[in-house]
């Protein structure tokens, strides 16, 4: 009696190490996609990053109702748009594209060349070694673009837990343009001031993408191997909303930790932090004050915003790279 045939198990193609033109278009596509994902979600990073520094080290229940003005993301987004205008709802969106460069072109390009180089240098065939070639590659992608983007991430997030309005949400740092906010720092801090908080980017940005990236890929070639599904900008939907919501869940703390360094007041003295020592004493800071949901705070913001940001930079980075492989 003939055997049934086994189910191949689900794995991306392997392809040879790209060429160094394949690894800069890459980046480039991949920046593109990024900027054009930032354009719709940048208003949901506004609110995300007011809603995480909000109560910044006040233990939970004695925050008082002057001193919250969000109470969920939705009513943070009408009152910012109410009292800041359509200005305040894209506050950094220009240094934002800058920075979606640097991190997701990183991301994004470097991902294929770090994971079938470890493929191949090392001989990988089974399912388990794929995964964590994928969650490598992603988080050694991550961590490259973070460390690029960081003066960058550091002036967006800055500028846009800035209000006019509401200036009790976590520290108001004045600034004029983006090139010249980083001249200052970089006059009166140096090198050190500029990459403040990059420790903490690094670890944010390692983990997201050690899940964003792999889960994606991995993802979309279950659905078009087991479910037959095609190629298309449905499968491509369906993956990156599945990958949205892993990369939210373990993100947030780190992100929390990450806007709390960037933003904390600086002595001008000694040039260190006022509140954060480095990204353990600000996780230990926030668990003894807040609890662990601190953690977590501004996390359905969180999700708004990097949901619809990995479905959009997937889409868009797919079908860039059909009309570079079409017309190129």
């Amino acid at each position: 009696m003939a055997t049934k045939p086994e189910v191949a198990a689900v794995q991306p193609t392997i392809k040879p190490v790209r060429t160094t033109k394949d690894t800069v278009v890459g980046f480039a596509i991949g920046g593109l996609a990024a900027c054009g994902a930032v354009t719709f979600t940048n208003p949901w990073e506004v609110v995300k990053t007011r809603l995480q520094l909000q109560g910044e080290l006040v233990r939970a229940g004695t925050l008082s109702e002057a001193s919250r003005p969000y109470h969920n993301s939705f009513q943070a987004l009408k009152l910012v748009f109410q009292k800041e205008g359509i200005r305040g709802c894209q506050r950094g969106l220009g240094v934002a594209y800058v920075y979606q460069v640097c991190l997701n072109g990183s991301r994004l390009g470097l991902y294929e060349p770090v994971y079938t180089s470890t493929v191949n240098a090392l001989g990988l065939k089974s399912d388990h070694a794929l995964v964590g070639a994928g969650v490598f590659a992603g988080a050694t992608a991550g961590v490259i673009g973070a460390i690029l983007g960081s003066p960058l991430y550091l002036i967006k997030t800055r500028r846009q837990s800035y209000s006019p309005v509401f200036r009790q949400i976590g520290f108001q740092h004045q600034m004029g343009s983006s090139v010249g906010a980083l001249a200052e720092i970089w006059k009166k801090e140096g090198i050190r001031g500029l990459y403040r908080g990059a420790d903490a980017a690094m670890a944010r940005a390692g983990v997201g993408s050690a899940v964003q990236m792999p889960s994606y890929m991995f993802g979309k070639q279950l659905l078009i191997d087991r479910f037959h599904c095609a190629d298309s900008i449905g499968t491509h939907f369906g993956a990156s909303m599945f990958t949205g919501v892993l990369a939210c869940l373990s993100m947030n703390p780190f992100d929390v930790i990450s806007t709390r360094m960037y933003n904390q007041g600086v002595d001008p003295a000694t040039g260190k932090g006022l509140l954060y020592k480095n990204p353990v004493d600000c996780l230990l800071k926030i668990v003894s004050t807040e609890g662990v949901g601190g953690l977590y705070k501004g996390f359905f913001a969180h999700f708004l915003r990097i949901g619809p940001h990995t479905m959009l930079m997937f889409i868009f980075m797919e079908q860039l790279k059909t009309v570079y492989a079409k017309h190129f």
